[in-house]
């Protein structure tokens, strides 16, 4: 038996790759926090490609946790994608992202959930409280993307809650759930954040090692551009161009006034003139070219927002 689709106030999105080992517990848990608590819950578990058994496990414990609802993708895709599998799936208005592992226990759900269903916030993330491996790392990412984007949160990729809305407004690229929060912020939503518990992961090991670092500092950069330049590329690649073409012109008079006043010519001067002209050239045309794709990646975010939007069910 499932809840009914009017029932669910909260949709718990719970990416997992090879978490067998975690699941019955953490649904014990979920259970246990649900019991009594004046919004409704359901839990949307997204295998992500597990080996371990998961699906099968996920199929066998449905009748004893009517909040529960499986998704399955067969191979690996990423948290990105699991969160909008989950999504397209859910029937909350308020969406929380929060992992298997145990790291985050679930009695903590609805202190993220309640500053959103008081309409005191539009997204509340939870900054990490206790010993973490990767603390460091964690701490120049924070930093550094602070610095960035200039959004004041103490942990910017950890569990979080969020109204529906936010998710609809996301791009769907690998890895870019890290940064969601920046996302909804520049979208004009309200953040907020509250502590968090971390405890040690109860079974199994971390899916991230160091590789990530080049692969999140990469992203964020790709986020950035994103955010000042994405919806007008034309605006930093004409100014380019025309800079290398102001340097150009400069040269070029330079050039000129001494091959004509003292009859000399300076060849590093003219393949300055000869490389700034070119390169301003190509600055421009790929303006240009990023303006044609900018228009072209509107339409299809806004064909598949009404995509998304035929894709829901009707309200009971």
């Amino acid at each position: 038996m499932t809840l009914p689709l009017h029932a669910v106030d909260v949709s718990v999105l719970v990416p997992a790759k090879d978490e067998a080992e975690n699941l019955p517990l953490f649904l014990d848990q979920c259970a246990a926090t649900f019991v009594g608590r004046p919004e409704r819950y359901e839990v949307i578990v997204v295998d992500d490609g597990s080996a371990d058994g998961s699906w099968a496990l996920l199929e066998s414990l449905r009748p004893r946790h009517p909040f529960l609802r499986a998704v399955r993708h067969r191979a690996c895709r990423g948290i990105a994608d699991a969160l909008r599998t989950g999504y397209l799936h859910a029937h909350g208005a308020v969406l929380v992202f929060y992992p298997a592992d145990l790291q985050f226990k679930p009695e903590d759900i609805p202190r993220l959930v309640g500053p959103i269903l008081a309409g005191e916030s539009d997204m509340v993330t939870g900054f990490k409280q206790g010993k973490y491996e990767k603390a460091f790392v964690s701490r120049i990412y924070n930093w550094l993307s602070r610095a960035l984007f200039d959004v004041r949160v103490k942990d910017l990729n950890n569990v979080k809650a969020y109204r529906r809305e936010i998710m609809e407004a996301q791009p769907s690229r690998p890895d870019w759930h890290r940064y969601m929060i920046v996302l909804a912020a520049q979208q004009g939503f309200t953040v907020s954040e509250i502590p968090v518990p971390l405890y040690p992961r109860h079974a199994g090991k971390s899916k991230f090692g160091l590789g990530r670092i080049p692969i999140g500092v990469l992203d964020m950069l790709s986020v950035w551009f994103e955010l000042r330049f994405g919806q007008k590329p034309l605006l930093l690649f004409g100014m380019l161009g025309a800079l290398l073409f102001g340097v150009g012109f400069m040269a070029g008079l330079v050039a000129l006034y001494m091959l004509f006043t003292e009859n000399v010519g300076v060849r590093a001067v003219w393949t300055v003139i000869q490389t700034c002209l070119i390169l301003g050239g190509i600055f421009f045309a790929t303006g240009i070219l990023g303006e044609q794709i900018a228009v072209q990646r509107a339409e299809v975010r806004e064909l598949r927002r009404r995509l998304d939007e035929s894709a829901q069910p009707p309200a009971e």
